[in-house]
């Protein structure tokens, strides 16, 4: 098949690499966003240069000049590999097979963006990933695959996205050209009435409520490490928390219970955690008992204020 491929960053030239290994189908473009002022070129850009392929990059495709020159393509399928610039459906259709899109959860679930942080911190147990139809709705068309996998308790979003979904994602795009190529892939409706959506996940969403439960603390620090990052105050100044571990315990919530070289014990409501590494303002990430020393923290004090 004659392939455009349409993505961004390292998940998209992860996903050209490996049609370009397989060497099964043809890549004959590469759709990717504009480059952004000081910022490094994108790495699917510089790939297929590399591999000197025709790179475009769009701001949009409302300009019959831009739709004529897809079209000039001849292509049977656009595989949209991470893709947030919108795409109409006069580009999504132009390939004889219309487009694919890669989605980062288990569809209808977790529309919208953040899909790999918000079932952590909502305390889900499962995952995965989509392969579907783009509609002009958010994430809204009908899937052509899936593939699950369990969040297990101790998972942060790097665990979850970089070893689970994303390696098991790239492989899947050979499959998914695999489906088109009798010409009649899966077409599976999704459930409206199962819907969710999910806004971004923000630094206003990371902000910790020592006074939760010890579960959706520690959910919340596991759901936005490494970003946006759970954070807290001390005296004042923002903390940064990464990397804790759930112990049991009672007190009084919001305290620093024990101070050791493993970490600061903080008490939340029905438990305890065990912050294993921090990041000050302005600063690195560095381990939690090395800042409490250097800020004279002591156990009894109280975090959040």
């Amino acid at each position: 098949m004659r392939l455009i491929v349409m993505g961004q960053q390292a998940f998209g030239k992860d996903v050209l690499d490996k049609l370009l290994e397989a060497g099964n189908d043809e890549v004959v473009a590469v759709y990717c966003e504009p480059d952004r002022e000081g910022k490094p070129i994108d790495p699917i850009k510089e790939y297929a240069l590399e591999m000197g392929l025709p790179v475009h990059q769009p701001a949009q495709f409302t300009e019959q000049a831009t739709l004529d020159e897809l079209a000039s393509y001849d292509a049977d399928l656009m595989i949209m590999a991470y893709v947030n610039i919108f795409v109409p459906e006069a580009a999504r259709d132009t390939p004889r097979q219309g487009s694919i899109c890669f989605h980062p959860s288990l569809l209808p679930l977790h529309r919208g963006p953040a899909a790999v942080n918000w079932p952590i911190i909502m305390g889900s147990t499962k995952s995965g990933f989509s392969w579907f139809y783009p509609t002009d709705g958010l994430d809204e068309g009908d899937v052509l695959m899936q593939w699950e996998c369990d969040i297990e308790a101790d998972d942060t979003v790097i665990n979850l996205y970089f070893k689970k979904i994303y390696p098991s994602a790239v492989d899947s795009v050979l499959e998914v050209c695999d489906l088109f190529r009798p010409g009649n892939p899966p077409h599976i409706i999704q459930d409206d009435a199962l819907a969710t959506y999910e806004r971004r996940c923000t630094k206003s969403h990371a902000r910790i409520d020592w006074n939760k439960p010890v579960a959706q603390v520690y959910n919340l620090i596991r759901g936005t490490n490494p970003a946006p990052g759970a954070w807290t105050t001390v005296n004042g100044e923002e903390l940064g928390i990464f990397d804790t571990v759930r112990i049991g315990g009672d007190g009084i919530s919001s305290k620093v219970m024990e101070i050791s070289e493993d970490g600061i014990c903080i008490q939340a409501v029905g438990g305890r955690l065990l912050v294993k590494r921090v990041r000050p303002a302005g600063g690195a990430k560095v381990p939690a008992h090395e800042w409490a020393v250097q800020s004279g923290i002591s156990v009894g004090d109280k975090i959040g204020s």
